[in-house]
């Protein structure tokens, strides 16, 4: 969901205290869209101008930087390191932040600068003014021809977005508001009422103002009586105190343990629907919601051939798999072609050539039922018995075959399903190269011919440490769990895996020293993380000293066989994975 100016205002609220003051020691632009402002006291500001996921908050969260930074990274990087942020400020409900920063130019001589955050879906930009309010730079140029009634060009002094002609919502009155009412459609919609009649509201919130007054997002303004009026009006009035007096709360909407919006005030429209976890602070928020969203995103753009090459293959094997498991099935009737061959050999002095069909006793059952045997009338009695035979012996030899091979495209499909889990947690470019040259290993996607390699660099593992001080390390692809497992790994360290869930392998690094039970629970929870059961509330880890665990002859690459281990029962812990991971 986008970022609306209210929660924008939140945000400047938390973070004014927290920024002013302090100076610009780096500045990083790890994408296209969004620049991070490394503060003195380590703090990281990050201001994204993404069409997506415009924003500005404190991050925690690391990103990888280019090889050679992009111009207008470096042209930040001349006018704002060793910058002092003097002042932050908002427009009342405008969903656009100002950043006053006092600058001492390359000849010691002071002077401002003012980075302006475009918040605004689509039109989100990032601009750099000079002390006159002219503009140096931005991240994205409007001409002329994108639009004519505003350009934002380097030269221009820089002009606010137009006013949409709309009353803020914190500036109605109750007269204004009931002869706004008066003169509406009775068919429109609450909320869309109010997204018309005013600025400052999101759809999200415009919705709860509906609910909380009719008990429905889409109730009608005519389903209003006196008291709904009232109620309406009431919320409003609530709304606007809240946002005055900046009284606001971090709160994720959650589905199904995934997050699904946020929010900086409560929200009860989806009832049992969502969950509502509250955060410290909008921060952690918007790091926490960005981070599952742009992991979703990149596993969509960069991983997309890779979804479709595993997800290709993987209903090729079902569909192969059905037809195999059609033909074992049909196999098991066997014996009633032998037994047709040995009566049409018992029975071949009442038969002539010609016949389609011989009737006799079936002395294989109790009593001798009759029986129709089918003939083909083209063939001999001896050869139509022949022909029965044959038929038998190809489905008892097909079984042994058709055994094999299901057990072959079993092993197959559990190595796809890990694939696909594999694309949903990479994290760089390097992780789905990984992943790229693993696929052409195993065959399932095709060797590059000519042109140049791609090269290959050894990625890490994920690195953890737990309260007690050891090391866990986490795989991030199948090749990297086989090395790590079966390779880089202590015969006495600990390997934790979820119990027949696909998921990485974790290390726990004992050295041969006993560790305790938390320990214990906090490497199991991190395997539980990183795996197919994320989102799950209790998942069942298996553990063993490494020198348990085998790798099967043939086996596809990650998959390992163990014994002796013991299982604990954990819920994976996001917060947890965050407090031990190594930077």
């Amino acid at each position: 969901m986008a970022l609306d100016a209210i929660c924008l205002q939140a945000i400047v609220a938390e973070i004014r205290p927290q920024l002013l003051g302090l100076r610009i020691d780096k500045v990083q632009q790890p994408v296209r869209d969004q620049v991070i402002l490394l503060l003195r006291g380590n703090r990281r500001l990050l201001l994204s101008a993404g069409a997506n996921a415009p924003r500005m908050h404190f991050t925690s969260l690391s990103r990888d930087n280019p090889a050679e930074p992009p111009m207008f990274c470096m042209l930040l990087r001349k006018h704002l390191v060793g910058a002092r942020v003097a002042e932050i400020t908002q427009p009342a409900l405008e969903r656009l932040v100002r950043l006053e920063l006092d600058i001492t130019d390359e000849f010691g001589r002071p002077g401002k600068r003012t980075l302006v955050l475009e918040a605004m879906g689509r039109r989100s930009n990032l601009i750099l003014l000079d002390e006159e309010g002219r503009i140096i730079e931005c991240m994205r140029r409007v001409d002329a021809e994108m639009s004519a009634n505003r350009q934002v060009l380097p030269g221009l002094f820089y002009e606010p977005p137009a006013a949409v002609g709309r009353l803020p919502v914190t500036e109605e009155t109750e007269e204004g508001f009931r002869e706004k009412l008066a003169a509406a459609n009775p068919e429109r919609q609450v909320d869309a009422f109010l997204l018309d009649g005013y600025f400052g509201l999101s759809p999200l919130m415009a919705r709860e103002l509906a609910f909380r007054t009719a008990g429905q997002t889409d109730a009608r303004l005519m389903e209003l009586d006196g008291a709904g009026v009232d109620r309406l009006w009431k919320e409003i009035e609530d709304l606007t105190r809240s946002v005055k007096e900046n009284k606001f709360t971090a709160i994720c909407l959650k589905q199904e343990g995934r997050p699904a919006g946020f929010s900086c005030l409560p929200i009860a429209q989806y009832g049992s629907a969502m969950e509502l976890a509250v955060y410290p602070s909008f921060s952690e928020l918007l790091d926490d919601y960005y981070e599952a969203v742009e992991r979703l995103e990149r596993t969509k753009q960069r991983g997309a051939d890779l979804i479709r090459t595993a997800t290709s293959a993987r209903e090729r094997l079902r569909r192969k798999l059905a037809l195999q498991e059609a033909d074992y099935a049909a196999t098991q009737n066997r014996d009633q072609l032998r037994v047709s061959g040995e009566l049409i050999t018992a029975n071949l002095y009442r038969m002539e050539r010609g016949q389609s069909q011989l009737r006799c006793e079936n002395f294989y059952e109790e009593n001798c039922p009759p029986v129709n045997v089918s003939l083909d009338p083209l063939l001999t009695p001896q050869q139509n018995a022949a022909k029965y035979y044959k038929r038998y012996t190809k489905a008892k030899t097909a079984e042994k075959y058709l055994r094999e091979q299901m057990e072959l495209a079993r092993r197959d499909l559990t190595y796809l399903e890990s694939v696909l889990e594999e694309i949903a947690e990479a994290e760089s470019e390097q992780d789905f190269s990984d992943i790229r040259g693993e696929l052409r290993e195993s065959g399932f996607l095709r060797r590059q011919s000519g042109g140049k390699k791609e090269q290959k660099r050894a990625s890490k593992p994920r690195e953890f440490r737990t309260s007690s001080g050891l090391r866990v390390l986490v795989g991030r692809n199948n090749r990297q769990n086989d090395k790590l497992t079966m390779k880089d790994s202590d015969r006495r360290d600990l390997w934790f895996h979820t119990q027949k869930i696909h998921g990485s392998h974790v290390i726990l690094c004992t050295g041969g020293k006993e560790v305790d039970d938390d320990t214990i629970v906090e490497a199991a929870k991190l395997a539980a993380w990183y795996s197919q059961a994320r989102e799950s509330g209790n998942v069942p880890v298996d553990y063993t000293q490494v020198k348990n665990v085998k790798k099967p002859a043939g086996g596809r690459p990650g998959m390992v066989t163990y014994s002796t281990c013991r299982t604990v029962n954990v819920l994976p812990d996001g917060a947890l994975v965050k407090r031990l991971s190594v930077k």
